[in-house]
């Protein structure tokens, strides 16, 4: 029997492409285990504080009046308060104030609606066989930006920095319109009148305040958000700038009422810069 003589070049690199390989898995093991703890730490159950339950609108008759007429409009009295959320988006970002062009991503965002916590777990595509996996996060004080590429390697990060904090904590805020017993006041949201059509919310959490201001339609519906300074990544730096988001397509997600489009960005010394623009393609609660 004859044995066919494998050339030591072929040799060397099938070694290295097999080293190659198994790297590369155990790389991508180990970052979806961490992912997957990461998003267990966000979701898991805590026990509902006493009061906490259920929707009551008596609760309600001390609101600014839009606000009574949003929660209202979204809600059922007597419904149970959400808690852990689900998100399944698809949008597009664009990365840089001066690009021409969005990237597309697809995006699992979870949440918790009775206290202020998510993670944002979003691929996208930026060149053939090229992707990366951007994981933005919220927890009992502590925001956290991460960016991978082909979900393995980590490419740049921050985490727990006072503006990273603060800005991770705004997002919750903003976002709550997707999950809204968060904007409850037996959720820690304290609301202010400022006229038939709008209302200012402020949201404290581990030491941190943030302020939103919130407009709503002649139908109650949550139509934009703003603020005049939250911090932002620009560079290597954190800087405040405004920041303004938007909502429409509202629909039934279970037993409440939520926009499935949004788009937000930031108002620069330039112009505007429309930094995210998405659909929401499924929402589920427990």
């Amino acid at each position: 029997m004859k044995y066919i003589r494998t050339h030591p070049i072929i040799s060397t690199i099938l070694i290295l492409l097999s080293l190659f390989l198994a790297t590369g898995l155990a790389l991508y093991s180990y970052q979806s285990s961490r992912i997957l703890a990461r998003t267990e730490v966000v979701i898991s159950q805590a026990k509902p504080e006493p009061g906490l339950e259920t929707v009551s609108f008596d609760s309600l008759r001390n609101l600014p009046a839009p606000v009574q007429k949003y929660f209202r409009l979204v809600l059922t009295d007597g419904q149970p308060i959400l808690r852990k959320v689900r998100l399944i988006q698809e949008g597009e970002l664009m990365v840089s104030p001066k690009g021409s062009k969005y990237i597309d991503f697809q995006a699992l965002h979870w949440a918790r609606a009775d206290v202020p916590a998510f993670l944002w777990d979003a691929s996208m595509a930026i060149a053939p066989a090229i992707s990366i996996r951007v994981l933005d996060s919220y927890r009992a004080g502590t925001g956290s930006g991460e960016v991978l590429m082909l979900s393995m390697i980590k490419m740049g990060g921050q985490e727990d920095k006072p503006e990273l904090n603060s800005a991770a904590l705004y997002r919750y805020l903003a976002e709550a319109v997707w999950y809204p017993t968060a904007l409850l006041p037996q959720n820690g949201v304290e609301w202010k009148y400022v006229d038939e059509n709008r209302a200012m919310a402020t949201l404290n959490d581990s030491g941190i305040s943030v302020s939103l201001l919130f407009s709503f339609n002649e139908r109650g519906e949550v139509t934009g958000i703003y603020t005049e300074n939250r911090y932002g990544l620009f560079g290597d730096k954190f800087i405040q700038y405004p920041w303004e988001g938007k909502f429409r397509d509202y629909r039934r997600a279970g037993n409440v009422m939520i926009p499935f489009y949004a788009e937000v960005g930031w108002h620069l010394p330039d112009g505007f810069w429309l930094f995210w623009k998405g659909n929401i393609e499924s929402a589920s609660y427990d």
